[in-house]
């Protein structure tokens, strides 16, 4: 009688059982938007996880598509709850039309630091992200907050007024509901897509990751970097998913092996991470492009921006949105 993950493989085509002799290889399919090969941190998450199940010995191998070679980026949260897909470093407010809750964890302001975003994971605003993921038909196997930073071809953005005018392209919802309310226009796309954005004129400026910033070359166009500095405005949750759907099917060793690969992946992370922005900067300033950062007069004038904004269209469309940003803002 054939395995429930061969059944699985035949069905949706990402679980393949692959015979060898008397015994059978299970290979699950990883994708994400991100350039792979090239030292962006959520390409090396997955590609340590493929690793590290490789080398549990437990008939499960992980074949990994970076670049949107799979799937396009705001495709990759439907596939992997629907169980077309086994994994994804996914930017969670990518989904932010279906679950409005997401938003939150892209919300200006809302971290502030690396030391924060790791207290925040073990919060109960975590909690109450992680239950929609779940009920959504996914889970969470490696925690990711990315910080990010801004870049305009104008001029320096700094203060709110800095921006009025420009055309500039932000991670979701909260983020852009701030930036037009400060007087910016928005043109919406996924990371991977600001580089053309910028080059064809499409875009004055964006707002991303500093991985990002990195990865996909953004300073052959940019005129300004607004690095993070101590005034972090932008923090982006990214973790790596597994399908609920795919995970049921393995074996208990092959759970357990996605799962310490996931705990290892974290780890490497929020060691790595805090090294990204340095790296940024550095590359900026390489390639000719003015780096400068916000002052804390500067954060908050856009706070004030947000709480009038984008927090409170959060707290008054979302079901439960004023509970859930203030379990965030409850963690110190």
């Amino acid at each position: 009688m054939r395995s429930f993950a061969h059944m699985l493989c035949v069905s949706a085509g990402l679980v393949a059982g692959i015979t060898t002799g008397a015994s059978a290889q299970t290979v699950l399919k990883a994708s994400h938007q991100f350039p792979g090969g090239k030292g962006d941190i959520r390409d090396e998450m997955v590609q340590l996880i493929a690793r590290e199940v490789a080398a549990a010995n437990v008939d499960l191998e992980i074949q990994v598509f970076p670049g949107a070679s799979l799937y396009k980026p705001n495709d990759q949260w439907n596939a992997v709850t629907r169980g077309l897909l086994a994994m994804t470093s996914f930017p969670l407010d990518y989904a932010s039309g279906r679950h409005p809750e997401f938003s939150a964890t892209l919300m200006p302001g809302l971290v502030g630091n690396f030391d924060r975003a790791m207290r925040l994971n073990d919060s109960d605003f975590m909690k109450d992200i992680k239950a929609v993921i779940d009920k959504a038909g996914a889970m969470v196997i490696a925690d990711a907050w990315l910080s990010g930073a801004f870049a305009s071809k104008k001029g320096c953005i700094t203060s709110p007024e800095t921006i009025r005018g420009q055309v500039i392209r932000a991670a979701g919802p909260a983020f852009e509901e701030m930036l037009v309310a400060a007087g910016a226009s928005i043109s919406s796309m996924p990371s991977s897509e600001i580089y053309t954005g910028m080059q064809t004129g499409v875009l004055d400026a964006a707002n991303t990751s500093s991985a990002s910033f990195v990865s996909y070359r953004l300073f052959e166009h940019a005129k300004c970097l607004t690095a993070p500095g101590e005034n972090a405005l932008w923090f982006m949750y990214e973790p790596v998913l597994v399908s609920k759907q795919v995970f049921d099917g393995l074996t208990e060793a092959q759970q357990k092996a996605i799962l310490a690969a996931g705990e290892k992946a974290e780890a490497y992370f929020n060691e790595e991470v805090r090294k990204g922005d340095q790296i940024m900067i550095d590359t900026y300033k390489k390639a000719g492009v003015e780096v400068v950062e916000m002052s804390k007069a500067d954060y908050d004038a856009w706070l004030d921006v947000a709480r009038q904004s984008s927090y409170k269209n959060f707290a008054t469309n979302v079901p439960n949105g004023d509970k859930l940003i203030e379990k965030a803002l409850a963690v110190e």
